[in-house]
């Protein structure tokens, strides 16, 4: 950290903007741990308009044209570099009040779901669109079909984020919205912005991304939405109140703005009905528990704020989860032994305090840590100790299923049986998250079943998963992270899905060749040109979608098919014992399915050397109609999709994957297996 308070800027419009206030007229952030002023924030008025234009003209345009594997490789070389300067970042999030195990999470944990979207490139084309399933069928002559496709929105991403995440809460939505295509506008939280703000720094520095696709908002920006269109996407990390009164903004409602919110939830803990002290499950319970209240210090939207288990473990679970609190050591971060930090600041302890006293009017408090930080003091850190209430009549209470204190606290509360335990848990009226622990699969399934309805996520917490589950608190890139009803009904991130949401799925129709046009993958019924050479024989930037090898033909025998069960060892009475046909929908001994794609790859293999490298794999693989002995068969291969390979190293082969489409068919012209293959083939093109 700089000894000298940093007054932080906006980034617009691609270029960095100093405040034209003076020092007294800004606000200044002050250091969680030691009160000391950090940075200070302007309160000049943003011209948001001029950001939202710049973003869909520059950046949308941008990153619009890359493929998907462009923009993956694009986040991958991002996150190297911000892994690089993860240091910086760490020395500046203790000024959160954060520990070092709180700013892995919050810096390491962004900068992986930036890995985890470049990897997901993979489950892309090498198309700056997407397809949503597989081509439908429209007529019965197969001339008219169907497909979706996917497309980036041409608007902007504005992510709205809190402040106890202020770079996790950054990342893990930038890496969405880049994926699809689309740029973003971020406005962080003020009480952390310093943080977020040297992120972006890191971010410009590198010259990674495209001009536009990124600006940022440090400061108030009550406008901020008032420029949205139809265009546009928002995203919405805070409280469930807050988030309403966005989502209720006039320009959102006329133009239909899809509005993404994470609000924070009473998210529970539960036991299971069969679990006993000295139980394995009921040890990872306890910690499970103690480690929600005390990351962060309890400022965590996935945080347990109520815990359930059952009456007659009240007092056992009690007196764990209390010995547990107990070696959590509270103050500077930077202290040895020191395990919990504080929280942002001053204003956020009071408001914690106040709903403490709230939840005290049907709760009592049974332990709370009143010892003085290590290495600082109460005055100026904005410290709090972790707290645990006890309510005892759950199903009467009312603001223990209403009120949240974000910070460490949570509320101890019996049930009677597990359908009374779901009860209790929907009484949040919709969650991020709850956990169940048991190692009682009839309990699991019954909890989860009838709880998931009111919950984003569910963790069923045993003695198999714990030593690799990542826990309750920690949303993953590749799951959907959200919830219903007070938790904002949205959903951020999950893989593809979270993509998908910033991207226009639309549904086009026309012939099985012009759709195949559109969508660079062939479509079956579509024109198929006689390939020449052979499509064994062409690099990879020589193939085109639509070009078709037709096979020799090959009549099926009887040896065949005894011939393939003696080496696959497939034995199965269909293909080997015409005695056992009866009743069956087989009127003879018929060929395996095996066989006939075994066969199809003979037809279709040009032997010579070339420039397919090796098999990658088959993708999809039906048996349309059963082969007998006398059946002759030919295949149609087809080249279906292409996806670009970047080099692994500088003496990589330059390659690429192709799919085929693999129609193998009788003298009928009746299909009897249909396949889509993967090769991998080389590159004419081996330079850099």
């Amino acid at each position: 950290m700089t000894s000298t308070p940093h007054h932080l800027e906006h980034y617009l419009c691609d270029q960095w903007v100093p405040s034209t206030k003076q020092h007294q007229d800004s606000t200044a952030l002050l250091h969680a741990i030691h009160g000391s002023e950090v940075a200070r924030l302007n309160e000049d008025a943003v011209d948001v308009e001029s950001a939202m234009r710049y973003a869909r003209m520059i950046g949308n345009a941008n990153l619009r044209v890359l493929t998907f594997q462009e923009r993956g490789r694009m986040l991958k070389a991002l996150a190297l570099h911000l892994h690089s300067k993860k240091e910086e970042f760490y020395s500046l999030s203790w000024a959160t009040g954060a520990t070092r195990n709180d700013s892995w999470i919050d810096i390491e944990g962004g900068i992986g779901n930036l890995f985890s979207y470049a990897s997901l490139r993979k489950q892309f084309g090498d198309t700056p669109f997407a397809l949503d399933g597989a081509g439908i069928p429209l007529s019965k002559a197969g001339t008219f079909v169907g497909h979706h496709i996917l497309v980036p929105k041409q608007g902007v991403a504005i992510h709205i984020n809190a402040f106890n995440f202020p770079v996790w809460g950054m990342l893990e939505k930038v890496a969405v919205n880049w994926l699809a295509g689309v740029p973003a506008i971020v406005k962080p939280a003020s009480a952390t912005s310093y943080l977020t703000e040297a992120v972006v720094r890191e971010i410009i520095a590198s010259n990674i991304l495209p001009p536009g696709a990124i600006q940022l908002i440090c400061g108030p920006a009550r406008n901020i939405l008032d420029y949205v269109d139809e265009r546009d996407v928002v995203t919405f990390t805070g409280s469930a109140e807050t988030g309403r009164k966005l989502k209720s903004n006039p320009r959102i409602l006329e133009n239909s703005v899809p509005f993404n919110m994470e609000a924070d939830s009473l998210n529970s803990a539960i036991l299971g009905p069969h679990v006993q002290p000295g139980d394995p499950e009921f040890d990872l319970f306890v910690k499970e528990v103690r480690k929600e209240m005390t990351v962060k210090c309890g400022q965590k939207c996935t945080a347990v704020r109520r815990v359930f288990v059952p009456k007659h473990l009240m007092d056992p679970v009690q007196e764990a989860l209390i010995a547990a609190l107990k070696k959590t050591t509270l103050g500077d971060p930077q202290a040895e032994g020191v395990r919990m930090g504080a929280l942002v600041n001053h204003a956020q302890r009071e408001e914690v305090l106040q709903k403490i006293e709230a939840l005290e009017s049907e709760a009592h408090c049974v332990y709370r840590d009143t010892s003085p930080p290590v290495g600082a003091s109460n005055d100026l850190g904005a410290f709090i100790g972790p707290t645990l209430l006890r309510m005892d009549d759950p199903l009467k209470a009312k603001r223990c299923h209403d009120v949240e204190a974000f910070g460490p606290v949570s509320t101890l509360m019996p049930y009677s049986d597990l359908g009374e335990a779901v009860e209790l848990a929907n009484l949040g009226k919709g969650s991020l998250c709850c956990s169940f622990v048991s190692h009682n699969q009839d309990d699991v399934r019954s909890f989860v079943l009838e709880a998931a309805p009111m919950h984003g996520r569910i963790l069923v917490l045993d003695r198999d998963c714990s030593k690799e589950s990542t826990g309750h608190g920690s949303p993953l890139p590749l799951l959907v992270h959200g919830g219903p009803g007070r938790a904002g009904g949205g959903e951020e991130m999950g893989g593809m899905r979270g993509v998908h949401h910033y991207m226009q799925r639309t549904a086009i129709q026309g012939s099985p060749s012009m759709v195949s046009a559109i969508t660079k993958s062939y479509q079956p019924g579509g024109a198929q040109v006689e390939a020449n050479p052979h499509l064994f024989q062409q690099h990879f930037e020589d193939l085109q979608i639509g070009h078709t090898v037709t096979t020799a033909k090959h009549t099926v025998t009887e040896a065949d098919i005894v011939n393939f069960a003696n080496v696959s060892g497939d034995h199965f009475y269909a293909h080997v014992d015409e005695t056992s046909l009866e009743g069956t929908i087989f009127t003879g001994r018929v060929a395996h399915g095996y066989y006939l794609l075994s066969k199809a790859a003979g037809l279709f293999v040009d032997p010579k050397k070339g420039p397919v490298l090796l098999n990658y794999g088959v993708e999809s693989a039906r048996f349309t109609k059963p082969v007998y002995p006398g059946a002759t068969v030919g295949v149609r291969l087809t080249v279906k999709e292409k996806i670009a390979q970047e080099k692994r190293s500088p003496e990589d082969i330059a390659k690429g994957i192709v799919k085929f489409y693999v129609e193998m068919h009788d003298e009928t012209g009746e299909s009897v297996a249909i396949a889509t293959i993967l090769t991998m083939v080389k590159m004419r093109n081996q330079e850099d």
